[in-house]
């Protein structure tokens, strides 16, 4: 294993060994952490107690968190006639049909959200080898799938995130930056949670979230109690 770096090791240094925090404290010590690096992202990370290879037990959803990312996101609609103007109007970052489909085809993948109407699903279909691995694809379920293309783009970018559970029961998400208030920041983790904890799978059996931690870019996991979580 790599030799970790002396910033690390003092970032390390701040998790006390052995406790499990409470997800304000998690977030406060989260924030110490990367007091020099205000722009680093804050992200949850949460074992389930699901087998996603159960469609039963898949947990996916999305929630728009009340203070935002702290991120503009770029958006992609892939709609035609008025539905491509009112995209337009609603802020999209890039739209289009054809055209926008065999760019994508072609490997460009520079932005961080995909909404298309259901009419133009028989072609993005065919870009799942580009946009299923890096979660771009989108879906009915994610709202990304819609007739509604302006609200799809204004709920994106008002700090609408959505989550999936990968194939080794572990999900993630962000809830803002470290330089957000840490009040900011538990609202946000609240928010994004609830939505979670109604998920969970009638199916799954034994406790839902067994491990739970919160980090900033590139630094430790601060451990959250699960108990307080579930």
């Amino acid at each position: 294993m790599a030799k970790r770096s002396k910033a690390y090791q003092a970032a390390v240094a701040k998790i006390e060994a052995d406790k499990l925090y409470a997800p304000a404290e998690a977030i406060a010590v989260a924030k110490d952490i990367a007091a020099d690096k205000p722009n680093s992202t804050v992200e949850v990370a949460l074992r389930l107690g699901v087998d996603p290879r159960k469609a039963d037990q898949m947990v996916r959803g999305t929630v728009n968190l009340p203070n935002g990312t702290g991120k503009t996101a770029r958006v992609v609609v892939i709609a035609a006639g008025e539905k491509a103007e009112a995209a337009e109007a609603a802020g999209a970052d890039f739209v289009g049909s054809d055209d926008l489909i065999a760019k994508i085809a072609g490997g460009w993948t520079d932005f961080d959200a995909a909404v298309a109407t259901p009419d133009m699903m028989g072609k993005v279909g065919r870009l799942g080898k580009v946009l299923g691995p890096r979660n771009l694809m989108p879906n009915p379920k994610t709202g990304t799938v819609t007739m509604d293309v302006a609200k799809a783009v204004a709920d994106i970018k008002g700090g609408k995130i959505d989550f999936r559970v990968d194939r080794n029961s572990n999900l993630h998400f962000i809830i803002g930056k470290a330089s957000f208030t840490a009040e900011q920041l538990t609202e946000n983790f609240e928010a994004a949670l609830e939505e979670v904890n109604r998920l969970k799978p009638s199916s799954a059996k034994g406790r839902y979230i067994s491990k739970a931690t919160i980090a900033t870019t590139f630094g430790p996991g601060v451990p959250v109690d699960p108990s307080t979580v579930a």
